[in-house]
């Protein structure tokens, strides 16, 4: 299951560093900064305010969200953001991958795959990915994928976020604790986009310090790596059902066939490896 996420959660993550979609959404007036994201990822929850993208976002502050919704909705509606986010899959995809690639047969199996993956999760206390499940299956294979992918992840994230309420992180402790692991993006970049404060990252540092889950040179101690392991652990028995539907041998062709895709938009330049690292 986990090697499946790996592969195919970064076809969705993508998006984020577009600048196709970026234009979509600023046409629709909602600038290229947190709002974006706000609205773009929220959209298929309808227009909601900011306390539902606290809960199911997870590690934003509230007053950073709060200044972003309920205003958008003022400026344009969830059914714009969600159509102007596949004009900016589309291109996006399109440029990175080829159109050989996108109307490849490699393509067409994989969104396949990946949409009856997707039809195995469970809707139960999974919000976000519950909330794009309603969208419609899309024909072009390579929006569907897309799609698909984003239904995955969330399906995924959802159960992460359950995972760590109940090991009793809040959102800010549990970026700070993974930022130790030097294997998500810089603490600067956390900062800026999650909304945090140098005050608050430093209060929930000392937090984490008391409890004896990071060492005083800011480091995972034991206690902090069985932590989130088991945090992991949990996440992985959540998301187990998307793919015990999909069976192993089809999982593990999803697998290979999202890697090379991965791969591909990796090569062109799809992630920003600059942001990356401890610190």
């Amino acid at each position: 299951m986990s090697r499946c996420h790996a592969a195919v959660s970064p076809l969705h993550q993508a998006v984020y560093f577009a600048p196709e979609q970026a234009d979509e959404l600023a046409k629709l007036g909602l600038g290229r900064g947190s709002t974006a994201y706000f609205a773009g990822r929220a959209a298929p929850l309808g227009a909601v305010g900011a306390g539902a993208v606290t809960a199911t976002f997870s590690n934003f502050n509230h007053e950073h969200v709060a200044r972003s919704l309920p205003a958008a909705w003022t400026v344009t509606t969830p059914e714009a953001v969600l159509d102007a986010r596949l004009r900016g899959v589309d291109g996006m995809l399109r440029r990175l991958l080829g159109p050989e690639a996108v109307r490849s047969k490699e393509m067409a199996e994989a969104a396949g795959l990946a949409v009856r993956a997707a039809e195995g999760g469970h809707r139960e206390g999974r919000p976000l990915s519950a909330a794009n499940a309603d969208l419609p299956v899309l024909e072009e294979p390579h929006l569907a994928l897309w799609h698909a992918a984003t239904q995955l992840r969330e399906h995924r994230g959802d159960g992460h976020v359950a995972a760590l309420a109940v090991a009793g992180l809040s959102g800010i402790e549990a970026i700070v604790l993974h930022n130790a692991t030097g294997t998500t993006v810089t603490s600067a970049l956390l900062k800026q986009t999650r909304g945090w404060s140098d005050a608050q990252w430093a209060a929930a540092r000392d937090g984490l310090r008391e409890r004896g889950l990071l060492d005083e040179a800011g480091e995972l101690t034991e206690a902090g790596t069985t932590l989130r392991a088991d945090a992991e652990a949990l996440t992985e028995r959540l998301d187990a059902a998307p793919y015990d539907h999909l069976g192993p041998a089809a999982t593990a062709r999803l697998t290979e066939l999202a890697a090379g895709f991965t791969a591909a938009l990796r090569s062109a330049g799809a992630y920003p490896a600059a942001v990356f690292g401890k610190g």
